[in-house]
């Protein structure tokens, strides 16, 4: 199947129902990490993250006879690497300068615009029409549920530090797309993530860790490191096959949008109008991504 970034053959492609798992598995991080004992730090959740996270998906390519280490572009390899290491330092960083919703909706908002222009950049892929609008739209439904908060703060280096995530995104997400021919999705994420974690453990080496001993930090570690890491990234790596890294990141959009619902459900948050109408437009941005349009499909 090609890639999906408008096509007539986006709903039935498997790869974005992957990527949407993805987005739902990211969105629970947020109320995973307001469980988080005292002590802890972004900087050495996200450390850690990425090495029980890589550790897993090693140890998983290892046990099925994959993870060949030849024939790996080394400067893409690296970047890629690299960049997802970024994403873990500034978003979290971002998240505790300016707030939860200002971080993470500049760095998770911003994120498919980079894709977008990073995509037209090196690969020369220009996004179809309907992408412009749903990731507006999306956007749009973003600022929304900032717009509600009560506890909103503007810090600028925080702002900065969250555009700085958005872009560290979208470069990983466009490297993980380069690398996939030829290498399976395990395999990809594997090298990348255990790289991540290379670069980010000499963080540890100062950080305060004595909040792993308490139950609850160990189980918030097991979720981040194998479910919100390990198997959400093998679904987004694994969507990435069929679906363009610009669409993708769009996608991913559905990140905030399981946040603001769990967040009422579990931790209790209260909806208002202008919160229903942001969560009802990016859940029509994300339709409006995956429905078939096939009156544009006749005119091809």
């Amino acid at each position: 199947m090609s890639e999906s970034g408008g096509s007539t053959e986006i709903l039935g492609n498997k790869g974005v129902w992957l990527v949407l798992a993805a987005a739902i598995l990211w969105g629970t991080t947020g109320t995973v990490q307001a469980l988080a004992p005292a002590g802890s730090s972004p900087q050495a959740i996200g450390a850690l993250r990425l090495a029980l996270g890589g550790s897993a998906l090693a140890l998983s390519a290892w046990l099925r006879g994959g993870l060949r280490l030849r024939s790996w572009p080394p400067l893409l390899t690296v970047a890629a690497g690299a960049f997802v290491a970024l994403y873990q330092v500034t978003f979290f960083s971002a998240v505790l300068k300016t707030g939860v919703a200002v971080g993470t909706i500049v760095g998770i908002g911003s994120a498919p615009v980079f894709a977008g222009i990073l995509e037209y950049l090196v690969r020369q892929r220009r996004p179809g029409r309907r992408w412009y609008f749903s990731t507006a739209v999306a956007v749009f439904g973003c600022l929304l549920l900032v717009l509600q908060s009560g506890d909103i703060r503007i810090d600028i280096g925080g702002v900065v530090l969250a555009l700085a995530a958005g872009f560290s995104y979208a470069a990983y997400a466009l490297a993980i797309k380069l690398l996939l021919p030829g290498r399976s999705p395990e395999d990809v994420t594997a090298v990348i993530f255990c790289l991540g974690a290379i670069f980010l453990s000499p963080l540890l080496v100062t950080a305060d860790l004595t909040w792993l001993g308490q139950v609850n930090g160990w189980l918030l570690m097991l979720h981040l490191g194998l479910v919100a890491t390990a198997l959400s990234y093998w679904f987004f790596a694994s969507g990435l096959k069929t679906v363009a890294a610009s669409t993708a990141v769009t996608l991913s959009l559905a990140e905030p949008l399981t946040a603001a619902i769990l967040g009422i459900v579990v931790v209790g948050e209260r909806i208002n109008v202008v919160s229903s109408l942001g969560l009802v437009l990016i859940l029509s941005a994300l339709v409006l991504l995956i429905v078939p349009d096939r009156v544009e499909g006749r005119r091809r």
